[in-house]
C-alpha cells in the first residue's frame, strides 16, 4: 500500500511539473520540442507519466507525444546521467585520437560508452559531429562544448565532474559572470584563416536593413536577384526567385525561417557567422520579412550549438529593446516582425527544410512530400522562405552595398563569397572566406594541405575527388559545395571513410522511405565486403545499381545524395575498389560468408552449428 501511495503521489509531483513547462509554452502542441527538451533537463529522460502528462495538457494522445520524444537523438525515454558526456565521434575526431579519449574517459568512469556510472551520475556516449572538425577530438558536456581532447584531459575532466563541479566550470571559474560571447568564445576558437570582403570583415550596423526601410518589397527583391546570391546551403537556389515565389502568394501569414541546423559533417562555418555575426544574420531575416510580407520568423538552431543559445537570446533581446524587433520596426508604421528560437534535439534530417519544418511544428523531424513546396505551403501550410545562415548574412550585406558589388565578386554563375570549412589533415584547419572560382588546389596551400590525396568537398553528400582533379573551381558550375572541405592524406584508407559515411547516413535516416532505410544498410555492408576482401567484380556495378535505385526513388534530399560517398570514389578511386576484388578460387567466388551469414541464426537458436562449426564437438 505505501509503494502504491509513493508512486501515486510521485506521478502526481510529475504531472504538476510537467503541466508548468507545458505551460511555459501555452500548452501549444506546436511547441512540443520545446516542452520534451525541459522535461529532458528536468529529469533526465522523458517517462511514461511525463508523456502522459505532456499529452493532457497539449491534447494531443500519448503516441504522438512518444512520437516526437523518440524521434531526436538528444532526448530519451530511459534516464540519462545528471551529466552527459557526449563524444563526438566523426571520421575526423576519429583520426585526431578519438579511440584514445573514449579509453580515457571509460577508464576513468569505470563504464563504457553508451552506460551511466552506478550512482547514475554521469552517462557516456557518441554522437555524430558537432560541427568542432577544426578543433576535434571534442565533446558535448551537457550543454558545454570542450575541444582539442586529449586522454589526459578526459581524465582531469572526469575527476573535476566526480568531485561535484559543473560543465561550465571546466570552462572559467567565473563562467557565470562572463557575457554570452565571452563564454561561447571560452569553449570553441573561430579560427577564422581568412576574412574576406562581404561577412567576416567590417560590417556597419543595420546599414542593409535602413536601405531596405526606403525601398518597397518589390524593389528589396530585384536588388538580391540582380545580385546574382544563391542559396548557399548547397542547392543553389536563386534567393531571389524563392523571395519573390513567397511574397506572390495569396496569403496574409508569410514566415521566415533561418536554418541553423548545419549538420553536414564536416561543416562549421554557420558556427562563426552565430558567434561573431548575430546582428547581421536577424538583420538579413528582417530584411526577408520586409521583402516578402512576414510577421513572424523562426530561428532554428541545431541541438549540438545549445552553447550559443544564450547569445542569440540576448541578441534577440537587444534588437526588441532597440527597435529592431516587434512592432513598427525602426518608426515605420505597419512594419512588424519578431524572431522566435527553436533548438533542434540532435538529428541530421532536420538539416533537409521539409524535416525542419515539421520539427518547429512540433512533430518528428519527417520530410514533407512535395510538392507543395515552403514557399507556397510551409509553416503551418503557409507561405514559408527557408534559408540558411550565411545566406541571410549574404542578403543584409548586398542591401548594404548593392547588387553590383556582390556581383562583380566571384564567377560566372557563382557570385560574391564563400565560407570554407577545413578540416582534416591540414596545418591551418578553420574558416576561409574568399570569392567562388578558386580551384581546390589553391585553397589546400592556402591551408597547408598539399599534400592531400583525396579530398571531400560538400561533405559526405557531395563529392570526394582525388589530385588528377585538384584543379576544379569551386563554384555552382563545377564543385558546388555547402562549405564543407575535408582533407584526407595518403595514409587514411578511402574505403574506411566511406563506410563510416555510409554507417552515419544509416543512423541518420529519419526512416520513412524503404530505399533510404533499407537500401544504405545494404550499401554499408557491401562497402564492408570489399574492406574485408570478400567482394568480386559483380559487387562494383551492384554498388552503382543499388545507388541510382536509392536516389530515384528516395523521398527527401538525404536518400538522393546518401550513395555519393560510394559513387564519387568509385570514379576517383577505381583501383581502390579494384584492388580489393578478389579473384576466383577453385571456380568459386567469395561472394557469400557463410559464418557471417549464420551468426545471427546461432544466437536466435542459442546453440551453434555441427556442420559449419569446426569445433562443435569440444
Amino acid at each position: 500500500m505505501t509503494n502504491a501511495i509513493t508512486r501515486g503521489s510521485q506521478t502526481t509531483g510529475t504531472h504538476d511539473q510537467v503541466a508548468l513547462i507545458c505551460g511555459r509554452y501555452g500548452n501549444d502542441p506546436q511547441r512540443m520540442l520545446d516542452i520534451l527538451r525541459d522535461v529532458q533537463d528536468q529529469y533526465r529522460c522523458i517517462s511514461r507519466d511525463a508523456m502522459q502528462a505532456v499529452a493532457i495538457k497539449t491534447g494531443l494522445s500519448q503516441v504522438a507525444v512518444e512520437g516526437v520524444a523518440s524521434f531526436y537523438a538528444f532526448l530519451s525515454l530511459t534516464p540519462k546521467g545528471r551529466v552527459t558526456i557526449r563524444l563526438c565521434d566523426d571520421i575526423i575526431d576519429r583520426f585526431a585520437g578519438l579511440d584514445a579519449v573514449a579509453t580515457a574517459f571509460e577508464a576513468a568512469l569505470g563504464i563504457t560508452v553508451g552506460q551511466t556510472t552506478a550512482d547514475g551520475a554521469i552517462s557516456l556516449e557518441y554522437t555524430p559531429c558537432i560541427g568542432m572538425c577544426d578543433q576535434a577530438p571534442a565533446a558535448m558536456i551537457n550543454d558545454v562544448v570542450v575541444t582539442a581532447l586529449t586522454p589526459e584531459k578526459a581524465r582531469a575532466i572526469t575527476a573535476a565532474l566526480n568531485d561535484g563541479r559543473r560543465p561550465e566550470d571546466l570552462i572559467a571559474k567565473n563562467f557565470d559572470t562572463l557575457t554570452p560571447h565571452a563564454q561561447a568564445a571560452q569553449m570553441v576558437k573561430d579560427n577564422i584563416k581568412h576574412a574576406g570582403a562581404v561577412l567576416l570583415g567590417p560590417v556597419p550596423d543595420e546599414a542593409g536593413l535602413k536601405n531596405a526601410l526606403v525601398q518597397n518589397p518589390a524593389q528589396i527583391i530585384d536588388q538580391i536577384a540582380a545580385s546574382g546570391l544563391r542559396g548557399c546551403g548547397g542547392a543553389g537556389f536563386s534567393t531571389g526567385r524563392k523571395w519573390r515565389f513567397a511574397a506572390q502568394t495569396d496569403d496574409d501569414r508569410r514566415f521566415i525561417i533561418c536554418n541553423a541546423d548545419e549538420g553536414e559533417p564536416g561543416t562549421f562555418k554557420d558556427r562563426i557567422l552565430l558567434t561573431e555575426r548575430p546582428h547581421l544574420l536577424i538583420e538579413g531575416m528582417t530584411i526577408a520579412a520586409r521583402a516578402v510580407g512576414a510577421r513572424e520568423g523562426i530561428l532554428y538552431l541545431r541541438g549540438e550549438y545549445v552553447y550559443l543559445r544564450p547569445l542569440i537570446q540576448e541578441v534577440l533581446e537587444e534588437r526588441r529593446t532597440k527597435g529592431l524587433l516587434g512592432q513598427n520596426i525602426l518608426g515605420v508604421d505597419g512594419f512588424d516582425f519578431d524572431i522566435r528560437l527553436q533548438m533542434g534535439a540532435g538529428a541530421y534530417i532536420c538539416g533537409e527544410e521539409g524535416a525542419l519544418i515539421s520539427s518547429c511544428e512540433g512533430l518528428p523531424g519527417e520530410p514533407k512530400t512535395r510538392p507543395p513546396y515552403p514557399v507556397t505551403h510551409g509553416y503551418l501550410g503557409h507561405p514559408t522562405v527557408v534559408n540558411n545562415v550565411e545566406t541571410f548574412c549574404h542578403a543584409a550585406r548586398i542591401m548594404d552595398r548593392g547588387a553590383q558589388w556582390f556581383f562583380d565578386m566571384g564567377s560566372d554563375g557563382s557570385h560574391g563569397t564563400k565560407l570554407f570549412s577545413v578540416s582534416g589533415d591540414c596545418i591551418n584547419p578553420g574558416i576561409y572566406e574568399l570569392p567562388y572560382g578558386l580551384s581546390v588546389r589553391e585553397l589546400l596551400v592556402m591551408a597547408g594541405g598539399e599534400d592531400a590525396a583525396a579530398v571531400l568537398v560538400g561533405g559526405p553528400s557531395g563529392t570526394m575527388i582525388a589530385r588528377d582533379t585538384f584543379d576544379s573551381k569551386l563554384g555552382f558550375d563545377d564543385l558546388a559545395t555547402g562549405g564543407a572541405i575535408v582533407v584526407f592524406s595518403s595514409d587514411r584508407n578511402i574505403l574506411e571513410i566511406v563506410e563510416y559515411y555510409m554507417s552515419f547516413f544509416v543512423h541518420e535516416s529519419c526512416g520513412y522511405c524503404t530505399p533510404c532505410r533499407v537500401g544504405n544498410v545494404f550499401l554499408q555492408k557491401a562497402v564492408g565486403k570489399f574492406r574485408e576482401g570478400l567482394a568480386n567484380p559483380a559487387d562494383i556495378a551492384y554498388l552503382r545499381d543499388l545507388s541510382a535505385t536509392i536516389i530515384e526513388t528516395s523521398r527527401c534530399g538525404l536518400g538522393m545524395t546518401s550513395p555519393n560517398p560510394i559513387l564519387s570514389t568509385l570514379d576517383s578511386f577505381p583501383l581502390v575498389y579494384a584492388a580489393m576484388v578478389k579473384p576466383p578460387k577453385d571456380r568459386m567466388r567469395a561472394t557469400f560468408d557463410i559464418q557471417s551469414a549464420i551468426s545471427d541464426a546461432r544466437v536466435l537458436a542459442k546453440r551453434r552449428s555441427s556442420i559449419y562449426d569446426k569445433d562443435f564437438s569440444k
